[in-house]
């Protein structure tokens, strides 16, 4: 399970949203729809997610019910405050959505659909357990309107795959791949690396399989210790290592270089895309978290779900059972909201925006910093000929190093 939610003001028992909220229809919304279901708990892992032993009588198979019922109570709160529109993007994520029925994943986006409407190029994407993916399961998503899967490959090395407590095999990704594109999804495959025991040649073994399946799509990110985790324990027990920054960096450098010599372009830090399969590059992005990157609206459905309208924040209760309680009740989930104010909000948009290949323009880094993005570029963090063209764009070195970059343009 995740960490406790954030500290805020009281959220309302209606769900309503603040009579002065700045709605701009303009703005792009997206739909996150959270299953927090899993089989086993991976150690890594501090999502808000649950094992069976862990319900406390929420019942998956009454969820897509549940999660439904959120849908109406969101299709009348955007509605009253004039922010209704149809959706860009919808992300099933998790938790393992597709332990679910395929057919009740169907059935809660056709519930979005129907309650918000999807804008005629929608991308729709589903998480999925490469051990949870059939042909069948696979042409029921297709059907229902799902474009694209986002497969939890993490690994090929088996001894990597079990230092994490994943249970697939790293066969079925392979079939998990076919399965989706026999049904014409896109597809995209997620790595972790700098797993205790991962050794630079396992990575390179991972990145070798990961290109062989002929994806659109690769996210590739490095592995980061959480408290409360299982393998947080582990390292301060002294059972296994602290991963190692520099062979993080090291394979963070190879990575990079196999996928753009494969034909792959970054567009953010951990995540590339190519043109294939008749789509551009720019197609095969994931839109839904440029969306989050870019400080576009989008509901959070589900339990520890966060959720953003015009500058509004707010999170949903963590527990399944409390969630299902709520809205058994016409209650709205929601735990808690905040407003962060203009500072806040700059801090996080020059946060999300350098880290995406476009960059921020230096005219929104606060003025006393600006003259700092030459001492960048002199460190070789960030691109000179985006400089002249007026934008923060990181280098590989950058990238590396993202977080010393916004330190530098924010204080």
């Amino acid at each position: 399970m995740a960490g406790p939610l954030p500290l805020g003001d009281p959220a309302p028992s209606d769900g309503r949203l603040p009579d002065d909220l700045p709605v701009d229809p303009s703005v792009p919304f997206s739909a996150y729809l959270h299953v927090p279901f899993c089989r086993v708990r991976c150690g890594y892992c501090d999502f808000n997610t649950y094992t069976s032993s862990e319900l406390r009588g929420a019942k998956q198979e009454d969820y897509a019910s549940t999660l439904i019922g959120e849908i109406d109570l969101a299709h009348r709160v955007l509605g009253d405050a004039g922010a209704l529109r149809p959706m860009d993007t919808v992300f099933f994520g998790g938790g393992t959505p597709t332990l679910l029925p395929a057919g009740d994943l169907a059935r809660m986006l056709d519930a979005a659909a129907s309650a918000f409407g999807l804008v005629d190029d929608a991308e729709v994407t589903v998480e999925a357990n490469p051990d949870t993916v059939t042909p069948g399961v696979a042409r029921t998503l297709a059907d229902a309107g799902v474009t694209r899967l986002s497969i939890g490959m993490q690994s090929a090395v088996p001894h990597v795959l079990a230092a994490l407590d994943r249970t697939h095999r790293p066969e079925n990704v392979r079939t998990a791949v076919a399965a989706a594109k026999d049904a014409g999804l896109a597809v995209s495959v997620d790595l972790i690396y700098g797993a205790p025991g991962e050794s630079l040649g396992d990575w390179e073994a991972s990145l070798d399989a990961a290109l062989e399946l002929d994806s659109d799509h690769i996210s590739a990110y490095a592995l980061i210790i959480e408290d409360g985790t299982k393998l947080a324990r582990q390292i301060r027990r002294g059972e296994v290592p602290t991963p190692d920054d520099d062979l993080q960096a090291d394979m963070y450098e190879l990575a990079d270089a196999r996928l753009a010599a494969a034909g792959f372009d970054w567009y953010e830090v951990s995540n590339w895309a190519r043109a294939a399969h008749g789509r551009t590059t720019e197609e095969n992005r994931s839109r839904h978290n440029l969306a989050y990157w870019r400080g576009s609206d989008w509901w959070g459905f589900g339990p520890g779900a966060h959720s953003h309208v015009a500058g509004l924040r707010w999170w949903n209760v963590k527990h399944p059972a409390a969630y299902a309680q709520r809205l058994a009740a016409s209650e709205s989930p929601a735990a808690g909201t905040e407003r962060p104010d203009d500072e806040s909000r700059l801090l996080e948009r020059i946060l999300l925006l350098s880290r995406i290949r476009e960059g921020i323009a230096i005219d929104e880094v606060p003025p006393a910093n600006r003259t700092r993005v030459a001492g960048l570029i002199a460190d070789g963090l960030v691109d000179p000929v985006a400089a002249v063209k007026g934008r923060v764009q990181l280098t590989l070195r950058g990238r590396l190093l993202a977080d010393a970059v916004v330190r530098e343009l924010t204080d």
